[in-house]
């Protein structure tokens, strides 16, 4: 509500930037560069077998149940209110991963704004400002919607859109004026530099965490509810996040990698960005701007923690709602911002960034991270589709105002190529890669597979705990 009492309603335009700020961050360009001419392979993978697939389910689902919250009401709609809080909780907890991965960007965008580049790997620098910009975030959050709206909206436009649109106009000059370009140093010999080698899975586990890059867009969908005609604003928002993201990740990866080389973007994947700027700004003759860029890249990283701070964590208080977590996590403020949640969030987050201590690099450290958050996130997602599909069937005559087309087939079709993509990605982040130290292969594995199966088991707890709750009670009740 504004002050004068009206209803705040978000625009189409709000939205759609809060979608490409919870789907796109600059951050993933090193990462997509890293994979030389592979990228272009692995941006259309995501793109096509993920983003779209994710996108065009959610926007009928947001506009067939307008009301549920997210991902937690679509699963309960389709299989009940325990299913629901275990997808929400791998969203939530996945979630609480990611902020210390991206948080560790912004620290290599705040080195060079702070101009000594040594920062951005050192440990106890990334650690002190994923803290800092983190629990500044969650405090922007406890204000509500509308504060958190207008940063998310600046952030995208200073920190994502004109960074992403400045490295492609560079890197397109820099091609055009006649540079070498580092990808195609060692030639371009046919498909095989664009399909990469699927016999040996340690080459391309990294699939799995660009495949995460372009993960987020069901985020918006808990906003649905502050659109004065979801229905239809909704899908608008949602499709026009989903071409940005699409043109922007693809042409602004090429750039980073046609100026930078490989060896070097793989030793700084946190910071390989602003690296990239570095070089661009050094061969321009306008390094003075690369503070301002570092402001910026560091801005939208922010904006980025900011947009999802709150999201996974309506779904959570949703669950409690229903009376599927403790009441402690009931707690609203004065805005309906779930504070007891937003709280424990935060202090999980400050004992996952400690992980920085204990890698042989703050890449690696980044890497592993990326990984640990794809893992039970696409879990959800396949959770996700399976619900989709079985509200065809069980509530087929819920009006949809975006409905998949082709019928059920349709249905089946766009949610069998997701499920086929994140049980592939899922299979290759247990392979670890070539091209970074991460402790070994043993603790790679057993770092992602315990924390992955710790990530499933809790909130099978959490509903046991429940149920024997609920028993007692009800014992309790007959003896009286």
């Amino acid at each position: 509500m504004t002050e004068s009492g009206k209803k705040y309603y978000l625009s189409v335009f709000t939205l759609t930037m809060i979608c490409v700020a919870t789907v796109m961050s600059l951050r993933g360009l090193p990462m997509m560069a890293s994979e030389g001419l592979h990228m272009f392979f692995y941006i259309f993978f995501s793109a096509f077998f993920f983003l779209v697939p994710v996108s065009l389910v959610c926007a009928e689902l947001a506009t067939g149940w307008p009301h549920a919250t997210g991902i937690y009401g679509w699963v309960k709609e389709a299989f009940g209110e325990d299913v629901g809080f275990i997808a929400v909780w791998l969203q939530w907890s996945a979630n609480v991963v990611w902020y210390p991965t991206i948080l560790s960007f912004a620290a290599g965008a705040l080195s060079y704004l702070f101009l000594d580049t040594s920062l951005a790997s050192n440990r106890y620098f990334t650690i002190a400002v994923i803290l800092i910009i983190y629990w500044g975030s969650t405090f922007i959050n406890l204000g509500g919607l509308k504060l958190a709206g207008k940063i998310t909206t600046l952030g995208v436009i200073l920190g994502t859109i004109i960074p992403g649109i400045f490295i492609i106009v560079l890197g397109i000059v820099w091609m055009l004026l006649g540079n070498p370009i580092e990808v195609l140093k060692h030639g371009v010999t046919g498909v095989g530099n664009f399909i990469p080698d699927f016999s040996d899975f340690n080459t391309i586990s990294a699939l799995a965490a660009i495949v995460f890059l372009f993960s987020g867009m069901e985020v918006g969908a808990v906003h649905v509810k502050e659109l004065k005609n979801p229905k239809k604003d909704y899908p608008r928002a949602v499709f026009g996040a989903m071409f940005l993201i699409i043109i922007i990740y693809a042409i602004a990866a090429f750039s980073v990698a046609a100026v930078m080389p490989l060896s070097s973007i793989i030793k700084d994947l946190n910071a390989g960005l602003m690296q990239g700027f570095h070089d661009l700004f050094a061969k321009f003759g306008i390094i003075w701007l690369l503070p301002i860029m570092g402001f910026f890249i560091t801005f939208g990283a922010v904006a980025c923690v900011v947009a999802w701070v709150a999201g996974p964590s309506k779904g959570v208080l949703a669950a409690a709602d229903d009376g599927n977590v403790p009441q402690f996590f009931r707690k609203k403020n004065k805005n309906g911002i779930a504070v007891n949640i937003l709280i424990i969030q935060g202090s999980m987050v400050s004992l996952i960034s400690l992980i920085f201590l204990i890698m042989p690099t703050v890449s690696s450290a980044y890497f592993i991270l990326a990984m640990m958050t794809a893992a039970p996130y696409l879990i959800m997602y396949g959770m996700l589709y399976v619900a989709a599909i079985r509200l065809r069937y069980t509530q087929p005559d819920v009006e949809r105002t975006y409905k998949l087309p082709w019928g059920n087939f349709g249905m089946w079709l766009i949610s069998g190529i997701g499920i086929l993509a994140v049980t592939f990605a899922f299979i290759l982040e247990f392979f670890p890669p070539k091209q970074l130290p991460v402790g070994g292969p043993l603790f790679y594995v057993l770092f992602l597979g315990i924390g992955t199966a710790v990530f499933v088991i809790i909130p099978f707890i959490i509903i046991r705990l429940k149920k024997s709750e609920w028993k007692t009670v009800s014992d309790s009740r007959k003896d009286n």
